[in-house]
């Protein structure tokens, strides 16, 4: 049923965005102008299908937080964004956020996440979390700065079946700071984020709940041209106890590419390695997105 769901979605996209005229080279694209500090207008609609492939072959819970060799876990995670526009004054975004995850563990090949084969003792899969959510700007005559907030609500029976992780059984407060920078010529862009998640719910539910977690990351990006960007990134989180007794950090870097395909459609690549940590994997995530914006 997921397939099917996902791939009516991209041909959907797909014949909307090549339906319209190519953005010539003297206009700013859309991936200059609708970075994530920016809002839509009203009847505008903005929809993101991302996802993400982290797998891993070395974690950091060996002895005293040592590092040691694991056989290879991947985690699979698909996410749709869909947000319109509903001020005139593009002041305010509606929207909702779905969450799909599929794991595979024990040694089993990365590209085995997208069998769903469902082998319990091994893999687990399914539509784990939606979200309803709100984007703002907060400071009047402060564009490129906004807030995203989002509540998750989890679909999930148990957290680990059979020694298999799926994602969190918490509710997830969400906020998400945007802000970006564009230098004179509009060659070269700096985008930040500050991203915060307080996880609550039954202790026994999940490792997560009633913690807080920070993440901040710092995106550079250079425009050969208005529909191409080069881009490099840093990004940490941080785990904060707050009554679970579990805690954990990592920092991440990387760097990909966008591309504008049409005055509708853009696609994106990122690639990220876990460079550092307490109490976490230390593996490297591959990751691609369409993103449709009319």
């Amino acid at each position: 049923m997921m397939k099917k769901i996902l791939t009516t979605l991209l041909l959907t996209i797909s014949l909307v965005g090549f339906a319209q005229e190519d953005t010539t080279e003297n206009e700013k694209s859309n991936i200059q102008t609708y970075t994530p500090s920016k809002l839509l207008s009203s009847g505008q609609w903005d929809i993101k299908w991302f996802n993400n492939l982290y797998t891993e072959t070395k974690d950091l819970f060996g002895p005293n937080g040592s590092k040691q060799d694991i056989p290879r876990n991947t985690f699979f995670t698909s996410t749709l964004d869909v947000f319109t526009g509903i001020s005139a004054n593009s002041k305010l975004n509606v929207g909702l956020l779905l969450e799909f995850r599929s794991n595979v563990v024990a040694g089993r090949d990365a590209l085995d996440v997208f069998k769903f084969d469902g082998e319990t003792n091994s893999a687990r899969s399914g539509l784990t979390s939606f979200a309803p959510a709100i984007k703002f700007n907060p400071i009047k005559g402060v564009g490129n700065f906004t807030i995203q907030t989002a509540f998750h609500i989890p679909l999930i029976d148990n957290e680990t079946e059979n020694g298999v992780f799926l994602d969190q059984k918490g509710f997830i407060f969400q906020n998400r700071f945007f802000y970006d920078y564009s230098f004179s010529g509009d060659k070269w862009q700096l985008f930040s984020e500050l991203n915060t998640e307080y996880n609550f719910g039954k202790k026994e539910d999940s490792f997560a709940n009633n913690s807080l977690r920070l993440t901040p990351g710092v995106f550079l990006s250079y425009f050969p041209s208005s529909k191409f960007t080069v881009l490099g990134l840093i990004q940490h989180s941080q785990l904060i106890d707050a009554g679970n007794d579990f805690s954990q950090d990592f920092t991440a870097l990387g760097g990909g590419l966008k591309y504008q395909l049409t005055d509708v459609l853009n696609v994106e690549t990122l690639y990220t390695g876990f460079v550092r940590g307490n109490d976490t994997g230390l593996g490297q995530s591959f990751n691609i997105g369409l993103r449709a914006l009319f």
